[in-house]
């Protein structure tokens, strides 16, 4: 009899033909294309998601304070804290906006004029006539084309803007629905570990928020009033786009104090220096003085850290990623503290109580 084949032996494996590689080839690099497209959009997203977060962050704190000054219900003090930083906003609006609207007028006029006479006073050197002609042309075409991807976002500034109010919203009212949501896709052992993860994020970003705000009023007021001492004839408008751009780190106040050099040259260049003067002078006194105080428990995170993750996150995803770099980096540091650190260094470890004091400040 002929000898039998094994049952299991393996029946020859059919080799590809060189178009189904190339196929294959194709359709994984599609995939990946396809992913990452995904990943990026996604990313933006979770920025909007962060940016609601922060804005259920105030709501929040604000009712903290309230309720450990008046004792009264929970409930109430969000209400509280909720209608009434609309109500303070609209009330601001309502008896500032005819001035703010005057000062921007004058500003969009008087301007195009300034730049147009500091183009006339650099064409007369040999130094301002290279530095016109290197921003002129291609060379213009250019920074255009970058900064327009650079500031540019997914949804449109107003679509933003809208998704980020609501989330705020609900993120406000129902804060427990998705903090135990997130606690539940852990395992039961991992569970205390994200609950410690997410009380640590939200005591640093209630830090952040806590200095950044105060710092916008500090500058507000310091420039308004400075402004308004040297003679500077939209004082209010230039001290709010600085207050403004203080959200974002280290180049908001340099993009701030350009337009008020500027029209602080159409008196003459002592007013512009002593403007400048007093553009750094406030910034100095609000970043190194006053906001370290404000954010002292908060993470310590190195200057270089935050120019490199600012640029990182303009790349990916303009003026949104810029002004969330920073509470993005504290919530990366964080996570690398409590997921690698302290599991190398046990002893090094950094007390959770320091960051959790920052909530009763």
């Amino acid at each position: 009899m002929p000898d039998k084949k094994p049952a299991n032996e393996n029946p020859p494996k059919k080799e590809l033909t060189y178009i189904e590689k190339v196929w294959h080839t194709v359709a994984i690099v599609a995939l990946l294309v396809v992913a990452i497209l995904i990943a990026r959009v996604a990313f933006n997203v979770l920025l909007m998601v962060l940016a609601g977060s922060l804005i259920a962050v105030y709501f929040h704190g604000l009712g903290d304070i309230i309720e450990r000054r008046t004792k009264w219900n929970r409930t109430l003090c969000m209400c509280i804290s909720v209608i009434g930083s609309f109500m303070i906003l609209g009330t601001l609006l309502w008896f500032m906006g005819t001035t703010i609207q005057g000062q921007v007028a004058i500003l969009s006029e008087s301007l195009p004029q300034t730049i147009s006479n500091l183009k006339a006073k650099l064409a007369e050197g040999p130094i301002g006539a290279k530095i016109l002609d290197y921003f002129s042309g291609d060379n213009t075409d250019k920074l255009f084309a970058t900064a327009q991807s650079f500031f540019s976002t997914s949804f449109g500034v107003l679509g933003n803007i809208y998704i980020i109010l609501f989330l705020g919203i609900f993120f406000t009212t129902h804060p427990s629905l998705y903090k135990d949501g997130i606690i539940k896709l852990f395992p039961k052992n991992n569970k205390p570990m994200a609950q410690k993860v997410i009380d640590r994020t939200s005591q640093a970003l209630k830090g952040w928020l806590k200095g950044m705000m105060l710092s916008m009023v500090l500058i507000t007021v310091m420039l308004t009033t400075g402004l308004s001492i040297i003679g500077i004839p939209v004082a209010l408008v230039l001290a709010l786009m600085t207050g403004l751009l203080k959200v974002v780190p280290n180049f908001g106040s340099l993009a701030a104090m350009i337009p008020g050099v500027l029209i602080a040259l159409t008196k003459d260049v002592n007013t512009a220096i002593i403007t400048a003067l007093l553009y750094m002078i406030s910034q100095t006194i609000v970043s190194n003085v006053v906001t370290p105080l404000i954010q002292k428990k908060m993470i310590n995170i190195p200057p270089a850290l935050t120019i490199i993750s600012q640029v990182i996150m303009g790349t990916l995803s303009g003026v949104l990623g810029i002004i969330l770099a920073v509470p993005l980096l504290s919530i990366f540091i964080i996570l690398a503290d409590e997921l690698y650190v302290k599991k190398i260094n046990p002893d090094e470890a950094e007390p959770i109580a320091k960051n959790r004091a920052l909530g009763s400040d």
